[in-house]
Order: structure tokens, then C-alpha cells, then sequence
């Protein structure tokens, strides 16, 4: 029986000790960064969560829509590499709860450019109609989420509740009135093909509403039609770098993974890392490239404080003191990671089919939405200082952000669990 035919089933795994401990080292150190930019700087402290609550919530949607995205092309290549996208997804429900926090006790340092009025857009841009209606819009997420994951999960969980030693309760939920591994199988394939769509559906109408309320709106003034599937689309690259890193990173240290992550399934995960860059950089183009002949003062603001007066002028050349404005660097910097790397890195096939280069774009890919994120935020918060998304409370609660992410995924993954191997492994 080949590799692909071997039907997939849950391996309980205990956690790796000292990954967890580095976690909790990480939440730690977050939680203290967090309490002393309470008490010292509240301003920079929220606009630090909020801008990790948009990252770490788009490489969560991103895997498992990306995941959903397999099903519905019906990509037969992917194995045990599309749960591992969907296993991002486990961080879904904990986003919500991150957005509650971050929503309203943070509202007054977040959205302080229309809170109080803004610029003839008060019925759509309160406080009221912001909060409640992204909060029902990310609650049927996570309801969708979860009814995706418990289909896409549960016809590998035969016997799991009897096997494992934690979350028995959890695995007999989701394994109540089993009917036979064939039947199970079945019944999942035809429901998961009716989810995918719904999944991907949401990830790109409803939550380019949140898109638009949480990131477009801190500069009230300015507005773009596609800004929420720009917003979104980086999410979902981050999805698949995410993805493709955390199989590298298995290759290398799980048993029965090396045979697996193999280098045509790497190469698939380099060529979408390189394609969706491109298109991600499309959509920044086709926004960047009306605003420049338009030269309207209302919509050269968004990007004149990220990429300064270089990139709106109208003459070829740069100069010097362009690149010396707020948050250049750190615009151009993100571009480094989220286009310019995998682009350029990635064009031949073996630098795909090699894990420390697939691995290292990845993570470059990573590192740059994270600092697009950033760059997104806080210049329509704190435009004259382009250094105020860096210090030890902005880097102090990423880090904190981080150790919880991983920590949940390594969770979800070894003791639900969710990255499940041929029952040969």
C-alpha cells in the first residue's frame, strides 16, 4: 500500500518539554511587558496587542483557509501537509477573546483618530458599530472553524479517547456516535466539501469588513476599496509560510515526517510562497499606482507616512532625505521579507525543494508580515516617530504573543491531536 493510500489516524504525543518551557518563558515575558507599558506607557502597550492580535489572527485564518483551499481544488499532493495549515486554526477562538480585550479596554489609544468624531463618518465609524459587529462577525468564525476542524479531524480519531492519556473528554465528544471508520470517512468528505467554500467565503467578505474597521479606519480619512483583500491576502501568505515552515521544522525533528514533508511536497509550498508574493505585491501596486496619478491630498496621506515623498513624486530618481522620513525603513524592510526574498530566492525549483532555503523564506515571509503589520498601525497612530512600534514593551509583548501561539498549535497538534501521520508512523 502506497504512502498515499494509508489512511491517516491520530498518534498521541506527548508534549516536547523543553519547547514548552521556552513558551512559557515567552508568555511570561509578555505578560511583563505588557504590565509595565500599562504603567508606564498604556498608548504603546495597546497599539503593540493590537497589532500582534491582526498578525498571529491572520497566520491562524490563513492556515486553515488554506487548508479549506485544498479541499476545494481537491489537491490530492498535500497528505498530511494541509493539517498542519488547519491546525493554525486552533488559535481562531483564542483571537476572538484577544479582540474583546483589545477592542474595548484598548479603544481609546486605538481608535482616538474617530472615537470621539470623525470627519461626517459618525454613524459607521462608533465605537457601538465597530465593536458589536466585528465581534459577531469573528464569533461565526470561530463557529465556522470549529465545525471545519471537527469534520476535517474526526475520521482520524478512532480509538483516540481509548489511546490517549488527556483530553479524554474532548475526543469522546468529538468522536460520539461513531459509525465505522469507512462511514466516517464518507460522511466527512462530503460535509468538509461544503464547509471549505463557506470558510473561504468568510475569510474574504465578512472579515475584510474587520480589515477595514480595524486597520483602514485609525486614519479615517483615507479609504481603498481593495484595502481588505490586500489586508487579507497577507494574512493568508502568512498562512502558507506558517505552514511550509512548520513542515520543514517536522521534516527535521518528528519521527515518520522526513517521509512525508517530501521535496515534491516542499516544492508545492515553495511555488505558492512565490506565486501568492507576487499577488500580494499586485494588490499593493493596483492601490499604489491610482493613488500616484490621482495625487489627491486624501489619498497620498497613507502612503506618503509609510514610504515618504520618494514613492509619490514625479520624477525617477530618489533622493537621500526621502528615505529619511518617520517609516520608511520600516516599510521597505517588510517589502524585504513579504516580496522581494521569496521572489527572488524561490524563482529556480531547487531552492524549493531544499529545506534550510524553503524554511529560511518562510520565515522571512513571517518576519516581514509582522513588520508589515507594524508598518499598517502605527504610523496612523504615532506618525511623527518612526522607532515607536520598537522597544521593550512593543518587542516584549510579540514575544509573549509568540510563546502563546506556538504553544497553542503545539498543543492542539500533539495531544488533541491534529497533525495526524499514516498509522505505519
Amino acid at each position: 500500500m502506497s504512502a498515499a493510500s494509508v489512511p491517516l489516524a491520530a498518534n498521541p504525543r506527548e508534549l516536547p518539554g523543553p519547547l514548552v518551557g521556552l513558551c512559557a518563558i515567552l508568555v511570561a515575558l509578555g505578560a511583563v511587558a505588557f504590565a509595565v507599558g500599562l504603567s508606564r506607557d498604556p498608548a504603546s502597550a495597546w497599539r503593540a496587542w493590537h497589532v500582534n492580535y491582526l498578525f498571529f489572527q491572520g497566520v491562524s485564518f490563513g492556515g486553515i483557509v488554506l487548508g479549506a483551499a485544498l479541499v476545494i481544488v481537491g489537491a490530492r499532493w498535500a497528505g498530511p501537509v494541509r493539517h498542519v495549515g488547519e491546525a493554525f486554526g486552533a488559535w481562531v477562538p483564542i483571537s476572538f477573546v484577544v479582540f474583546l480585550v483589545d477592542a474595548w479596554f484598548g479603544r481609546e489609544y486605538l481608535y482616538t483618530n474617530w472615537i470621539h468624531g470623525a470627519h461626517g463618518k459618525g454613524h459607521w465609524l462608533s465605537f457601538g458599530r465597530v465593536f458589536w459587529s466585528d465581534a459577531a462577525i469573528l464569533a461565526l468564525g470561530v463557529l465556522l472553524v470549529l465545525a471545519y476542524l471537527r469534520t476535517s479531524f474526526r475520521p482520524t480519531l478512532a480509538g483516540a479517547a481509548q489511546r490517549a492519556t488527556r483530553a479524554k473528554g474532548l475526543f469522546q465528544s468529538w468522536t460520539a456516535g461513531w459509525r465505522g471508520d469507512d462511514a466516517e470517512r464518507a460522511s466527512a468528505e462530503r460535509t468538509i466539501k461544503r464547509l471549505a467554500p463557506l470558510l473561504c467565503l468568510f475569510y474574504a467578505f465578512p472579515m475584510s469588513i474587520v480589515a477595514f474597521d480595524q486597520v483602514m479606519s485609525l486614519t479615517p480619512s483615507w479609504y481603498s476599496n481593495i484595502f481588505g483583500w490586500y489586508f487579507l491576502w497577507g494574512g493568508f501568505l502568512s498562512g502558507v509560510a506558517a505552514t511550509s515552515l512548520a513542515c520543514v521544522l517536522l521534516r527535521a525533528t518528528s519521527p515518520g515526517w522526513e517521509v512525508e514533508v517530501t521535496g515534491d511536497r516542499m516544492h508545492d509550498l515553495g511555488k505558492m510562497i512565490f506565486a501568492f508574493s507576487i499577488f500580494w505585491m499586485y494588490l499593493f501596486f493596483a492601490q499604489y499606482l491610482v493613488t500616484w496619478y490621482g495625487n489627491l491630498p486624501e489619498e497620498t496621506q497613507f502612503f506618503r507616512m509609510r514610504l515618504g515623498a520618494n514613492f509619490l513624486q514625479d520624477v525617477w530618481y530618489v533622493t537621500r532625505k526621502g528615505f529619511d522620513q518617520p517609516y520608511v525603513k520600516l516599510s521597505l524592510t517588510a517589502w524585504l521579507g513579504c516580496w522581494v526574498t521569496p521572489f527572488w530566492v524561490l524563482l529556480g525549483e531547487q531552492p524549493k525543494r531544499t529545506p534550510p532555503i524553503l524554511g529560511g523564506v518562510a520565515a522571512a515571509v513571517l518576519a516581514g508580515f509582522w513588520l508589515e503589520r507594524n508598518a499598517l498601525v502605527w504610523p496612523s497612530l504615532v506618525p511623527a516617530d518612526g522607532f515607536a512600534w520598537l522597544g521593550f514593551v512593543q518587542l516584549g509583548i510579540a514575544a509573549g504573543f509568540l510563546g502563546a501561539f506556538v504553544l497553542v498549535f503545539l498543543t492542539f497538534s500533539r495531544i488533541f491531536p491534529t497533525l495526524p501521520l499514516p498509522r505505519r508512523s
